[in-house]
């Protein structure tokens, strides 16, 4: 175990979903997941680790912004092994074609500052997204019929942000959507030479001001889920 991980090796798949919320990891695990079982409870960071269609499959929760995600996606990688990690979250649309309730599929993730920016100092590294996730993702997508964009998303350091201009920026330069943590989550996976990707359900938009009611996430959220189980496993 580790400290933020209290499960032993072994009871973690090398196929790693992360959602923010450890109570969607709760959720997901139990309505995708066969046998899904809890494995770890440390600080409530809830992770489980079940099958879906025979495969393992660990659902273990991020916490919110790049910081936690780097605690959690090191030591899955460092201590259990860890060779797919998937983010599924929300986000803010930023475009006007994207639409609430839509999915974006990562292929790029755009940062201002990351834990990592230590380490790269003076380089402006360009985290992107595993080409045979990507793709995979991408065709469980239009099979499924879901709306989808791909495309470059912006990782934020701050959930309060005050930077008006920075967000027209995002939005000139074709940004998608607007999240807090796959950059890292990208980085890491490039530094470790594992595989990465991040798939988010639109939940609000930065322009329109529209949210998805709570009542109807359930819903919009299994599809992304869905898209990320068979993105891991196309061959299922």
């Amino acid at each position: 175990m580790t400290v933020h991980i209290g499960a032993e090796v072994g009871q973690i798949a090398e196929t790693v979903l992360m959602p923010g919320d450890p109570l969607r990891a709760k959720w997901a695990a139990e309505t995708f997941l066969d046998g899904a079982e809890c494995v770890n409870q440390v600080r409530g960071m809830l992770g489980f680790t079940g099958t879906w269609k025979g495969n393992r499959v660990t659902i273990q929760g991020s916490g919110m912004g790049m910081p936690s995600l780097s605690i959690y996606a090191n030591e899955l990688i460092t201590t259990y092994g860890a060779q797919t990690l998937i983010r599924i979250g929300s986000c803010g649309g930023m475009q006007p074609q994207v639409g609430i309730r839509d999915v974006i599929i990562a292929m790029t993730a755009t940062t201002l500052t990351s834990p990592s920016s230590a380490i790269l100092r003076e380089v402006n590294f360009a985290p992107c997204a595993d080409w045979s996730l990507l793709s995979a993702a991408v065709a469980a997508a239009q099979a499924r019929d879901v709306p989808t964009h791909v495309g470059g998303i912006y990782s934020s350091d701050v959930f309060y942000a005050e930077r008006a201009d920075l967000d027209e920026q995002m939005v000139r330069h074709g940004i998608l959507g607007v999240e807090m943590e796959a950059a890292e989550l990208y980085i890491l996976a490039a530094r470790h030479g594992r595989r990465a990707l991040a798939i988010l359900t639109v939940s609000d938009h930065l322009q329109t001001g529209e949210a998805l009611p709570s009542g109807d996430r359930e819903r919009s959220f299994g599809d992304m889920v869905e898209i990320a189980l068979e993105a891991a496993f196309p061959d299922t």
